[in-house]
């Protein structure tokens, strides 16, 4: 399938072929309700969405570490590696790293601002020193480059039908609401590699700090404070989502289904951690199988309706830069 979505975008240089299936790999691997969400993108957009994804896994897996083998200094020293190597690819269109030059190519085909990629690799240098956040300023500070920007990223390889400055803030917030979501679901694991994401001042408000978020995660034991911190944070979450939604309606209709649907899966996130009572310490929340895919059929039966609205002649995208329409085969 990924041939065709090469072909379908007009990539027809070997190496680079080989360069964006590696990233379709990453996500396939590791960002399951993304990857599903993305399969309901025009066939001509997912390679692009996948280089995107594939490089922020990459930089996000260098500074997680999920081997546990490596020092913060060689930590740095890789992600420092890759800095440079993506400046270079941006500035030339070639690197050796196959997941770099995907990207490099992505960002010269759609004009994604090069600033993007610099705000993201800031807030993963951060999280090599910073455990823990005072305020939610803060966070948001750090979200910034580890999710709005992503937001933005994809703006250009979406398309829109206004401004695409008009677009940018919701992106931007669908960026932060789908990391939040994270952050609440991954608190235990983040604990565990001695980070706490939510804001120390939301905490405090209901009691809780620190030791006793690793009390219960050590002893397994629930505590009503803590409860009260994560649905506070569930609420503040679900309030992101709500500010992020409206841009869903400023996209190029072809690609709404894939972020309705992403929007949706990511949601069900929240309402996994609610259903399992907040025991996010403890056990991860998973969305079903079966509710993922009901999501899923919810999306091509939106893609079925854009079609429709395609043929009668509305719906014109505005893409900024080169022009989406024009890079590869129509869609599925």
């Amino acid at each position: 399938m990924s041939r065709r979505e090469l072909d379908a975008a007009g990539i027809t240089d070997p190496a680079l072929r080989a360069a964006y299936t590696e990233c379709r790999r990453l996500n396939a691997r590791h960002g399951k309700s993304y990857f599903l969400a993305t399969r309901l993108l025009p066939v001509e957009h997912r390679s692009a969405v996948h280089a995107l994804y594939g490089f922020a896994r990459w930089a996000d897996d260098i500074v997680d570490d999920p081997d546990r083998r490596l020092s913060p200094g060689k930590r740095d020293r890789l992600l420092r590696r890759l800095e440079g190597e993506l400046a270079r690819g941006l500035r030339t269109g070639r690197s050796d790293e196959p997941v770099v030059r995907a990207v490099s190519d992505t960002a010269e085909r759609y004009g994604v601002e090069h600033t993007l990629f610099a705000d993201f690799l800031a807030s993963m240098r951060s999280d090599l020193h910073v455990t823990d956040y005072p305020t939610y300023a803060d966070l948001r500070a750090y979200m910034h480059g580890s999710a709005a920007v992503i937001g933005l990223q994809m703006l250009p390889v979406l398309g829109t039908v206004v401004p695409r400055e008009e677009a940018a803030p919701h992106a931007a917030a669908l960026g932060v609401a789908f990391q939040l979501t994270n952050f609440l679901r991954d608190v235990g694991e983040d604990l565990d590699r001695g980070r706490v994401y939510l804001p120390a001042e939301l905490l405090a408000a209901h009691g809780v700090d620190r030791p006793l978020l690793e009390w219960s995660r050590r002893t397994g034991r629930a505590d009503p404070r803590i409860r009260a911190a994560l649905v506070a944070a569930e609420a503040l979450t679900r309030g992101v989502y709500r500010s992020a939604e409206p841009g869903i309606a400023m996209l190029a209709p072809r690609t709404r289904p894939c972020i309705r649907t992403a929007f949706s899966l990511y949601g069900a996130i929240l309402d996994a951690i609610a259903d399992q009572g907040y025991t996010v310490l403890h056990r991860r929340a998973v969305v079903s199988r079966r509710r993922r895919a009901a999501m899923a059929a919810a999306g091509v039966a939106q893609i079925a309706w854009a079609r429709r609205g395609a043929r009668t002649g509305h719906g014109a995208a505005r893409t900024g830069g080169a022009a989406l329409q024009t890079k590869g085969a129509p869609g599925e």
